[in-house]
């Protein structure tokens, strides 16, 4: 009786339009959960009774029988009456739209929305380069195509709303580029971080230029068919780098035929190196992909300016590339969680880095990121050295670096004891439930708290660790690197340190099974083989790029993609790491030190949870045997290694001829051990050796 009773009035009320109740609480619970103000507001509310109002008019208008109930008949009698139907059926659709973003707290710029409507409706067939129009000219075939919702680097150049406590900037606002203030609701741990201006980095530069695409479209289908493939010429997109030409094949043909064409289509094209897709991601079509005659740069300013990379919520977002599509292309380092980066010298490998780096920097203040960066080249990283997101100065030995992955090793097991006792599963948790609703004023890493702070949890920044050459810490301390860097790549994701390891030597014994299996977010620049770009990402292709930032990225659950890397130069890094270090200079808290002095009352984190003498002793036990340079002619002069071989040459006993033989295979004198059979020697013996040894 009740439910009927409420049915009629419902009905009596809205009509057919009562569907609308449920509709419009699900609007209003959908805004309210992802809303950040924790209620529902006059705002809302009026914009929910609007939604209802105009939903029952635009009902009763479009039934004809007043179906919208009373208050839809009330609503849409004197609107039909003072303008006709379709204006007024208009008229509560904006309302209605209007509301509903109201409801969400949307502020859209209709300005931008209507220009994309146009460029959608009118300009979408100026953006596809078809090989069967000859009327359209050279430069009208080859736009760099940008799918809908990217920005292609048109930004507006105009200045941010200053915050009070930031004193104007020399030069004026007036050269700045927008930069919206990032979204901080999963991560909030430093609200007041003012990132450096977009105008300290360059924006895109110049046009690809892709030749005649009809001309190459022809002379693709025409070289197939002359090999007995028949094929139907797809759409041509054109990227920063290469264009790719996309076809289908007919019915019955295998794709390793198209493959196995591959030299034929580059002498063909007159075009080297060309690589050939099969299947393109999503679609049932093959991309051959042919360099452009003139590439065009992706500046990082653009990619930094894109909405996606703006308003997106995780902290650890970095800016990758361009796509071949031209769409901006954005990755999560927290969702990796580990990235391996590789390539011949010139590929790019170093910009890569650069533009990982500054991504972070930009999203992140030194309160929410810390790095440890090591640089035994000692001319990339150390651009970073002033920068206040720095746990120790830019680490340049090999000694060093085992010291610092093991710090972040017992750095990582004391974040997991604090997830225990509070309770949650990872970092991004625990800034949530945990760290965020702590009222007072958050203390730095490492400083003890005050009296007052007593209960006050850790701050837990998150921490990236860039090595910029493997290669030269894996010949130093081969067993303790790899120890340590599987430990962390297996362990250290919850607790938010990450690994970012680069390395122009892809080889496996740089990059062992060990590590690939444990990193599986891989960048692959240019390299000189197959067998190379087989050890990066477990598939032939990275052989086939042309350098300067063109890569495949392989995010570890699809296909690699390709990618043209932001270019950053010297003095764009140089800026950057100058504004940081200026603006945030009083905020460089203490730094972690790598020193092995006495402890005191202010020992480092590294001297109270190392043991730093078993390095001296390592190092000691192998340089105090006066028999090791013996032991190490002896073995290159008989071709092969053995412990009994030296304790029956050197008359010693086996303890100390097994620790020869373990220090000469750590040196690379020897190979490792293969069962009972003798060791392989590495290292040929010279002519003056020999001629000594005998003398």
């Amino acid at each position: 009786m009740v439910g009927e009773f409420f049915y009629k009035i419902l009905y009596y009320l809205l009509g057919i339009g009562y569907v609308l109740l449920p509709v419009l609480f699900i609007l209003l619970g959908s805004s309210f959960i992802k809303s950040e103000a924790p209620e529902v507001g006059m705002a809302r509310t009026i914009s929910g009774f609007m939604f209802l109002l105009s939903g029952l008019g635009m009902i009763d208008i479009a039934s004809q029988n007043h179906a919208g109930g009373f208050l839809g008949k009330v609503l849409s009698t004197p609107l039909v009456a003072l303008f006709d139907t379709y204006a007024s059926i208009v008229f509560l659709g904006a309302i209605l739209i209007i509301s509903i973003l109201i409801m969400f707290d949307t502020k859209p710029d209709f300005v931008l929305f209507f220009k994309n409507i146009w460029n959608f409706i009118f300009k979408k067939k100026e953006n596809k380069a078809e090989y069967v129009d000859e009327s359209k000219e050279e430069d009208e075939t080859s736009p760099l195509l940008v799918e809908e919702g990217v920005g292609g680097g048109d930004y507006k150049k105009k200045s941010p709303p200053r915050p009070l406590d930031t004193p104007p900037q020399k030069g004026g606002d007036e050269d700045e580029i927008e930069f919206k203030k990032l979204k901080a609701k999963s991560y909030n741990l430093n609200t007041n971080y003012v990132p450096p201006p977009l105008s300290l980095l360059e924006e895109d530069k110049g046009k690809p230029n892709t030749g005649d695409v009809k001309a190459n479209a022809n002379i693709i289908k025409r070289t197939l068919q002359n090999f007995g493939i028949e094929v139907e010429m797809d759409e041509i997109t054109v990227g920063p780098t290469v264009t790719r030409y996309a076809l289908k094949p007919a019915e019955g043909v295998k794709l390793s035929r198209i493959i196995g064409l591959q030299s034929d289509l580059a002498l063909a094209l007159a075009a080297h190196p060309i690589r050939i897709e099969a299947p393109i991601p999503g679609k049932s079509l093959v991309g051959i992909e042919i360099p452009n005659k003139s590439k065009s740069t992706v500046g990082l300013a653009t990619l930094l300016a894109d909405s996606n990379f703006q308003n997106s919520p995780k902290p650890l977002t970095i800016a990758l590339g361009r796509s071949i599509s031209g769409r901006a292309s954005f990755g999560n380092l927290a969702k990796m969680p580990h990235c391996l980066v590789a390539g011949t010298t010139g590929s790019g490998k170093s910009v890569t880095i650069h533009s990982i780096i500054t991504s972070l920097l930009y999203r992140n203040g030194p309160d929410d990121l810390k790095f440890i960066m090591v640089d035994p080249k000692r001319v990339e990283l150390t651009l970073y050295k002033n920068i206040p997101h720095l746990l120790t100065p830019v680490i340049t030995e090999a000694k060093k670096t085992i010291l610092a992955l093991k710090w972040a090793a017992k750095e990582m097991d004391r974040r997991y004891d604090i997830l225990e006792s509070e309770s949650v599963r990872d970092v991004e948790s625990y800034h949530n439930n945990v760290y965020n609703k702590f009222t007072s004023p958050p203390r730095p890493l490492g400083t003890p708290p005050s009296q007052g702070e007593k209960n006050a949890p850790d701050r837990m920044p998150y921490i990236v660790i860039v090595i910029d050459e493997l290669a030269d810490i894996m010949s130093a301390y081969p067993r303790e690197l790899e120890s340590a860097i599987v430990r962390l790549a297996q362990m250290s994701r919850a607790v938010g340190i990450h690994l970012i390891l680069s390395t122009q030597r892809p080889e496996v014994n740089i990059i062992t099974g060990l590590i690939k299996a444990n990193i599986p977010a891989r960048i692959a620049l240019k390299v000189s083989s197959q067998i190379d770009s087989r050890t990066i990402l477990d598939a032939g292709g990275a052989e086939k790029l042309l350098g300067a930032g063109d890569m495949l990225y392989s995010s570890g659950d699809a296909q690699p993609e390709r990618l043209q890397s932001a270019f950053i130069s010297e003095s764009e890094v140089k800026k950057v790491v100058k504004y940081l270090s200026d603006a945030y200079k009083d905020e460089i808290g203490d730094e972690i030190s790598l020193t092995s002095g006495s402890i005191s009352a202010d020992k480092s984190i590294f001297e109270s949870t190392l043991d730093l003498d078993a390095f001296a002793q390592h190092d000691s036990a192998e340089s105090d045997d006066e028999l090791y340079e013996e032991a190490r002619i002896a073995v290159m002069e008989a071709g092969k290694a053995s412990t009994s071989y030296l304790q029956r040459k050197l008359k010693l006993g086996y303890a100390r001829a097994a620790r020869l033989m373990d220090t000469l295979e750590e040196r690379r004198i020897i190979g490792p051990g293969d069962g009972a059979k003798p060791r392989e020697v590495l290292e040929k013996i010279t002519h003056d050796e020999a001629g000594n040894n005998i003398i």
